[in-house]
C-alpha cells in the first residue's frame, strides 16, 4: 500500500478489543484531522487495512482471534500492506513484548496507559518520515528517468 500523497488528510484505524480504549484514543484524536476507523479483532483489522488502506495503524497486542504481532506479521508479508504505519499500543512492557514486536515489524510502541500527547507526536512524527520518505523516492525516479533521458540523448547525438 502507498501513501496517497494528494491526501491531505490521514487515514488512522485503531484496532482494540476493548471499547474503552477505543473511546480513549478516539477523544484523543478529536482534535486531529484525520479519518478514524475502528476494528475490534485481529481477523477484523486485517479486513478493514484491506478495505480502509489506512496510512496508520494503532494496534493493539492482546486481541481475540489473532493476536497483535500476528496481524503485525501478515500485514508485513502481504506486498499490498507492507509499508503501513503501525504504532503498537499495548500494556505489555517487557523487554521480550518489545523484542517480538520489532521483529513483528512494529515501527515504534506507545505503552498504556496512553498519554495524549506523546501519541500525537508519535503520530505526527511517523507520517512526517513516510511523507519524506516517499518525497525522496519520488526525487530519486525523477532523477533515474533524467539521466536516462540524458543517456540516450548523449547516444544519439541529439541535444
Amino acid at each position: 500500500m502507498t501513501l496517497n500523497e494528494s491526501r491531505a488528510i490521514p487515514k488512522i484505524l485503531i484496532a482494540d478489543d476493548n471499547t474503552q480504549n477505543v473511546e480513549l484514543l478516539e477523544a484523543y484524536l478529536s482534535d486531529f484531522d484525520c479519518v478514524l476507523r475502528t476494528a475490534n479483532d485481529g481477523e477484523e483489522t486485517l479486513r478493514v487495512v484491506a478495505e480502509f488502506q489506512p496510512d496508520l495503524l494503532l494496534l493493539d497486542i492482546m486481541m481475540p482471534r489473532l493476536s497483535g504481532f500476528e496481524v503485525c506479521r501478515k500485514i508485513r508479508s502481504n506486498p499490498a500492506t507492507t509499508d503501513l504505519l503501525i504504532l503498537m499500543v499495548t500494556a505489555l512492557n517487557e523487554a521480550a513484548d518489545f523484542e517480538r514486536g520489532v521483529q513483528a515489524g512494529t515501527d515504534d510502541f506507545l505503552t498504556k496507559p496512553v498519554n495524549k500527547i506523546e501519541l500525537l507526536c508519535r503520530i505526527r512524527s511517523l507520517l512526517r518520515v513516510r511523507h519524506l520518505k516517499n518525497q525522496l523516492e519520488r526525487t530519486l525516479a525523477y532523477l533515474a528517468e533524467f539521466e536516462a533521458a540524458s543517456r540516450a540523448s548523449a547516444s544519439t547525438g541529439s541535444p
